[in-house]
């Protein structure tokens, strides 16, 4: 089977990549490099050193002993994404390649704009490459938790059924995302749904929670790294605590703390991303999936952090509530479903706080390299300030 992974340099990517490989798929890749430069642009870096394309191509051969067929180039331009179809002519294609962060669509027009036609256009021209390429193929794309936003009811898995007036009928489920990066995937999955009802194209629109983690089972045994942020921008919350930890740091939930999220393991990510492969839905389905472990608050998770910090090296790790510098409810209900991929024969790898252990031992190896990015870990990014020309 040919799997094509859009984004396959990126977080979840290149460790996804891995798992097919190793599982006996053909993978090919595309990437134009997007997150190495964001990151750039504000000061940080990966924690974890992963070296040029090139090198990691070379170093997949030699380890997993096929080839992993690279295409340099932007989803954004269909004509790059229709010479991909034309040449590989894929089973599956995984839709990874957008820009992935909440914060940097926030910093401004320059980037609310450029995650709006990144996002938005490079899934339409997903859309129409598969209905005129190849219409058969399994389009499997990753959305994001934060699309249905905290409402004050349970949280399906894509539709529920609503009695009005006397009326039934089953509809998607209202989405409130909370910044424009979220918006661009509600977008995503609109636009896909309605893909779906024209031309029948089989779709696994994943809503992912947060992901933390330094790496998979795969990534344990070969040693190629992907990468792991850790600055206010492009890290993610638990991985951003750790880093803290290590760093000497405060810890810094943001705000209260209360937030509640859905959250996890990358190694537990990309095993449902491969079960939506292995267990796909039928022709002419668009199925929703929702994608996490289990639902934490920020502040349980900045304490559980910080004990096994404290239990792994002695020292005690400080926590500091900061401003919020987002706009969002900090008490709120939450309860999101999570069954399908159970249904489907998903068990969650392991237990928080072994995570949090194989976290901060990794980072201790590189707690220099946290040290010296320990000025882009506190937030800067703010919602309300967010500036225009």
């Amino acid at each position: 089977m040919r799997v094509l992974v859009l984004g396959v340099d990126g977080y979840i990517g290149w460790a996804l990549a891995q798992r097919l490989a190793h599982r006996g798929y053909d993978v090919y890749g595309a990437d134009n490099f997007f997150t190495r430069r964001r990151v750039k642009e504000v000061g940080s870096d990966s924690v974890l050193p992963i070296p040029s394309i090139g090198k990691r191509l070379i170093d997949f051969k030699k380890f997993y002993g096929r080839e992993l067929k690279f295409f340099r180039g932007n989803v954004s331009d269909p004509g790059f994404l229709y010479r991909i179809f034309r040449d590989i002519e894929p089973d599956v294609v995984y839709h990874l390649a957008e820009q992935r962060s909440a914060p940097y669509s926030m910093l401004g027009l320059k980037q609310a704009n450029e995650t709006m036609v990144t996002n938005i256009v490079s899934t339409l021209n997903l859309i129409y490459a598969a209905k005129d390429m190849n219409p058969d193929v399994h389009i499997i794309k990753l959305g994001t938790m934060g699309e249905y936003g905290t409402p004050n009811i349970d949280i399906p898995e894509g539709f529920f059924e609503v009695n009005f007036r006397g009326r039934k009928d089953i509809l998607p489920f209202p989405r409130n995302a909370g910044s424009w990066y979220h918006w661009t995937k509600v977008h995503d999955s609109n636009n896909l749904m309605f893909a779906n009802r024209l031309w029948k194209l089989k779709i696994t629109d994943v809503m992912q929670g947060v992901v933390y983690g330094t790496g998979t089972k795969e990534i344990e045994n070969s040693h190629l790294y992907t990468r792991f942020d850790i600055d206010e921008v492009w890290g993610t919350a638990l991985n951003r605590f750790a880093a803290q930890a290590v760093a000497g740091l405060p810890i810094t939930p943001y705000g209260k703390g209360n937030q509640k999220r859905g959250f996890l393991s990358l190694e537990d990510s990309i095993t449902c991303l491969t079960i939506a492969l292995e267990k796909p839905p039928d022709d002419g389905e668009y199925r929703v999936l929702n994608q996490f472990d289990q639902y934490y608050s920020i502040n349980e998770l900045a304490e559980t952090t910080g004990e096994v910090y404290r239990e792994m090296t002695g020292r005690p790790a400080k926590i500091e509530h900061v401003p919020n510098p987002r706009v969002e409810s900090e008490d709120h209900y939450y309860s999101p479903d999570h069954k399908k991929l159970q249904d489907l024969g998903y068990k969650p790898s392991g237990e928080l706080r072994n995570d949090l252990r194989k976290i901060i031992g990794d980072l201790m190896e590189y707690k220099e390299k946290c040290v010296e990015l320990r000025n882009v870990v506190m937030p800067r990014t703010s919602w309300r300030d967010s500036s225009g020309l």
